[in-house]
């Protein structure tokens, strides 16, 4: 079993930052692929990056470029790093982990094991 525990969301002005983490416990990262993930109101959780132990990444079309997704295995914990927030960003965060070896690119739902309790991110305008 893993338990993921995300944290860094908050309220930000729009061209502002933010890192999410997401700390990992009951077992290590490794064979892991990692993702991030949002839920907007009223709307359905949706992917937003991904990345495999080895490091390959995928992001969603609408973050390319303003945010980057990063690990450190060493201290089981996977980041999201958030620049130029918009509005349109404004959700609930969720990690989620993909104990499927650690080398696939995932971004579906159902893809993922295990999810963290989310952290809200609000990008006022």
């Amino acid at each position: 079993q893993v338990q993921l525990a995300e944290s860094g969301g908050g309220l930000v002005q729009a061209g502002g930052s933010l890192r999410l983490s997401c700390a990992a416990s009951g077992r290590t990262l490794s064979s892991y692929t990692m993702g991030w993930f949002r839920q907007a109101p009223g709307k359905e959780r949706e992917f937003v990056a991904t990345i495999t132990w080895t490091g390959s990444i995928y992001y969603a079309e609408p973050v390319k470029g303003r945010f980057t997704i990063s690990r450190d295995n060493a201290k089981n914990t996977v980041y999201l790093q958030m620049n130029s927030l918009k509005p349109e960003d404004t959700a609930v965060y969720y990690c989620a982990a993909d104990w499927s070896g650690g080398l696939r690119i995932a971004i579906r739902e159902y893809e993922y094991d295990y999810w963290g309790q989310g952290t809200q991110v609000t990008v006022s305008s």
